[in-house]
C-alpha cells in the first residue's frame, strides 16, 4: 500500500491520544542522522558508521557515513552510539474496543483509535495489522494516512471478521454473525465493499465450550475471499482445524498451533500452498496464565508507563489473581504456551512463511509493549535476535504486500527505531528506545 507524502505536524504525546496527528501541508525540512549502527531489517547483521538523508519522510540515501554528502539546508542528528532499526510492524492486533481492562464496542471511537495507534508508536511499532474487530470509522483513518504522513501508527484492517452464530469470536454487537454459507458469502462480500485488506475467520470451539464454524462455511468464505481479490487469514487452535483450513485454501494462520506438535504433513501442505504462519501471538499465550500472581512487568516503567491506574491497579489486585487462577482451563495454559512456542519453532525450520503478530489489544494484553515481549518470547524458542527482529520488520511487510516499510532503504518511508543499546546483542535492548521516527517525523517514544 502506498502512501502520498506531505507533510509535517508536531504532536505531542498527549496530542497522539486525542487527535490522529496527519500532517499538514507544508513540506517538512530534509532530516539528516549520522553516526549510527544501521540495523536494516534484511538480516545482514550491523553497519557501524552509518548515515541516513531523509526528505519529505522518505529515505532519499542510506549508506556509510564517509559517503554521506549532506543537504545544505539539512536539519543534522548525531546518534554517536545509536542503534536504528525499521520500526515494528504487529500482524495481529485489535484496536479501540478497551478502555482499562473493560472491553465495550462503545469504546471504539476515533479518540481512543488514536490513542491506541499513538500508544503503539511510542513504543516503536509503526504499522499494525487490526484483525477483525474494527468499526467502520477506521476506513477514515486509513484513508486520512494513504493521503498524508501519519505521526501514529499505520494501520491495514480486517474490518469485522466472519463469525459463526453463537460461536467464538469476534466482539459482541460488533461482528455480524453467520449461520450458512449463502450469509457468509455475503459477509465476506459486504466487508470486501467497504475496502478491507484482509479477511478473518474465527475456527475454535473455545476449549470445546461452543460450537466450531462448520468446513463448508470456512470453505465459502476462503472462496468468496479470492473472487474478490483478499487473502483470508483464520485464527484457529487445534491441529485438525489448521490442517483443514490449509486444504481449503486458508492463506494464513493467526495463531500457532496448541494443542498438538505440527506434524511434517501440516508443514508440507502450508509449503506447497504458500500459508503464512501469519502470527505466532506466544505473549498471548503467555498473559494467559501471567495475570495468576504479581506480573513481573507491573513494575517495570517500560511496561506501565502506557497503562492506566485503574487497569494497573486491577492487575495487582490479589483478589483478581485468585480469581485468574482458579479458572477451569488455568494450568492448561502453561502447556499451551509451550506447544505454541515449539511449533513455531518447527515451522520456521521446516521454511513455511512466517510473520509477527501479538494478538494484543483485548483486556490484559497491552498495545506497544506485548511486541517487544514477543520479541524476546520468540528468542526464547530458538530464534536468534537478528531473525526476530527480521521477522517484525521485512517479512511483515512482505506478508502484508508493504514494499515502502519493513526495510531501511532508499524510497522507503523512514519508520524507524532509534536505541541506546544494540538489540542483535540483547533483544531486550529493542526496548532502549532513544526516538521513533514515522514518516520521517521523531514522535513521542514510551522509553525517552
Amino acid at each position: 500500500m502506498l502512501f502520498k507524502p506531505l507533510s509535517t505536524l508536531a504532536c505531542g504525546f498527549a496530542a497522539l491520544l486525542l487527535s490522529s496527528c496527519v500532517a499538514q501541508a507544508d513540506k517538512s525540512p530534509v532530516t539528516v542522522l549520522r553516526n549510527f549502527t544501521l540495523i536494516d531489517g534484511t538480516g545482514n547483521g550491523a553497519k557501524p558508521e552509518s548515515a541516513m538523508i531523509i526528505d519529505d519522510g522518505r529515505i532519499a540515501w542510506v549508506g556509510p557515513v564517509a559517503d554521506l554528502k549532506a543537504p545544505a539546508n539539512a536539519e543534522t542528528v548525531d546518534l554517536t552510539g545509536r542503534y536504528v532499526m525499521p520500526g515494528l510492524i504487529d500482524l495481529h492486533v485489535h484496536l479501540a474496543n478497551v478502555v482499562d481492562l473493560t472491553q465495550d464496542t462503545a469504546n471504539f471511537t476515533r479518540e481512543n483509535l488514536d490513542r491506541d495507534l499513538g500508544v503503539y508508536a511510542s513504543y516503536g511499532v509503526t504499522s499494525v495489522l487490526s484483525m477483525g474487530t474494527d468499526k467502520d470509522l477506521i476506513f477514515d483513518l486509513r484513508r486520512e494516512q494513504q493521503e498524508g504522513r501519519p505521526s501514529v501508527s499505520r494501520v491495514y484492517t480486517a474490518g469485522q471478521g466472519i463469525v459463526l452464530k453463537n460461536g467464538y469470536g469476534g466482539v459482541p454487537n460488533l461482528n455480524n454473525q453467520v449461520a450458512t454459507p449463502a450469509e457468509a458469502v455475503a459477509e465476506v462480500d459486504r466487508q470486501a465493499a467497504k475496502g478491507v485488506d484482509f479477511i478473518k475467520i474465527w475456527v475454535d470451539d473455545e476449549l470445546g465450550t461452543m460450537p466450531r464454524m462448520p468446513p463448508e462455511i470456512s470453505q465459502a468464505v476462503i472462496d468468496a475471499a479470492h473472487r474478490h481479490g483478499l487473502r483470508a487469514l483464520a485464527h484457529i487452535f487445534y491441529l485438525e482445524d489448521a490442517r483443514l483450513l490449509v486444504n481449503q485454501g486458508i492463506d494464513g494462520l493467526v495463531h500457532s498451533v496448541r494443542d498438538k506438535p505440527v506434524d511434517q504433513a501440516l508443514i508440507d501442505a502450508m509449503k506447497a500452498r504458500g500459508t503464512w504462519q501469519l502470527a505466532e501471538t506466544l505473549s498471548r499465550e503467555a498473559s494467559m496464565f501471567a495475570y495468576g500472581e504479581r506480573a513481573p512487568f507491573l513494575d517495570d516503567p517500560f511496561f506501565n508507563r502506557s497503562v492506566s491506574p485503574a487497569a494497573l491497579a486491577l492487575l495487582a489486585s490479589p483478589e483478581r489473581q485468585a480469581a485468574v487462577a482458579a479458572g477451569p482451563h488455568f494450568h492448561d495454559y502453561p502447556q499451551f504456551f509451550e506447544t505454541a512456542k515449539a511449533n513455531l519453532a518447527r515451522l520456521a525450520q521446516g521454511g513455511v512463511n512466517y510473520g509477527f503478530g501479538t494478538d494484543s489489544g483485548p483486556p490484559g494484553r497491552f498495545s506497544g509493549y506485548f511486541s517487544h515481549w514477543e520479541l524476546a518470547l520468540m528468542v526464547d524458542a530458538g530464534f536468534t535476535p537478528e531473525q526476530a527482529i527480521t521477522t517484525a520488520t521485512s517479512r511483515a511487510a512482505e506478508f502484508l504486500g508493504a514494499t515502502d516499510i519493513g526495510v531501511l532503504e532508499a524510497s522507503r518511508w523512514a519508520d524507524l527505531i532509534v536505541l541506546d543499546a544494540n538489540p542483535l546483542e540483547n533483544i531486550l535492548n529493542t526496548r532502549t528506545i532513544r526516538t521513533v521516527y514515522i514518516a520521517g517525523r521523531a514522535v513521542p517514544a514510551a522509553n525517552p
